[in-house]
């Protein structure tokens, strides 16, 4: 499993997520797996205080079929984060290659084109151990629970994406009415107080 080497500086806080909502897609293939990860996602958002009624879920045949249907949604304007969920176990065939790689490319390009979060929860993984040992549910095996991980992941991207576009909401190109150098003094001068900005909005939303 991935490992995160985490700085002694890192305060990680739980985020808030009362009031936000979210959209699920759970791929149907593999779902023994895929159910488990989504019993961690709903244990996640529910600890951080997601109500039930906020979260819409829709199922889709396979990983291959998850960045349409997570863009769909995330295109409706509902959601301020959608979580994919999929399984991909390698096989004896290149299949794995050609759904594992697209699955990956479609979700982040629906969310470049949506400017919604869309997380990225599908395993990709050599067998049927390595998927359990990234689904597990009440300690059932040694390991974690990725669907958990996504939904962290989700309301984090909802705060940092709310920072940044209440920081400086519709200010893209102010600067060049003052011509290309001093715009490029006053973007860094800016810049700086900017960050400051969105630490102190990021840091107030814990």
């Amino acid at each position: 499993m991935g490992v995160d080497f985490r700085s002694t500086e890192r305060d990680d806080q739980p985020v808030d997520g009362s009031g936000r909502r979210l959209g699920i897609i759970c791929a149907r293939w593999n779902d023994v797996i895929t159910r488990r990860m989504l019993t961690g996602v709903w244990a996640e958002l529910e600890s951080a205080g997601v109500a039930a009624d906020d979260v819409d879920l829709v199922w889709v045949p396979g990983a291959f079929e998850i960045p349409l249907a997570a863009k769909a949604m995330a295109a409706t304007g509902r959601y301020d984060a959608v979580i994919a969920l999929g399984c991909v176990i390698r096989g004896d065939t290149a299949h794995f290659e050609y759904v594992a790689g697209p699955a990956a490319t479609g979700i982040l390009q629906a969310q470049l084109d949506t400017g919604v979060p869309i997380v990225f929860g599908v395993l990709t993984v050599e067998n049927r151990r390595q998927a359990l040992v990234r689904s597990v549910v009440d300690g059932d095996v040694v390991g974690d629970n990725k669907g958990a991980e996504a939904a962290a992941t989700a309301l984090e991207m909802i705060q940092a994406l709310d920072a940044i576009r209440t920081s400086w909401p519709g200010e893209r190109g102010a600067c060049s009415r003052s011509g290309p150098a001093a715009s490029g003094a006053g973007e860094r001068a800016d810049d700086g107080e900017r960050r400051r900005h969105v630490e102190r909005v990021h840091a107030g939303s814990h």
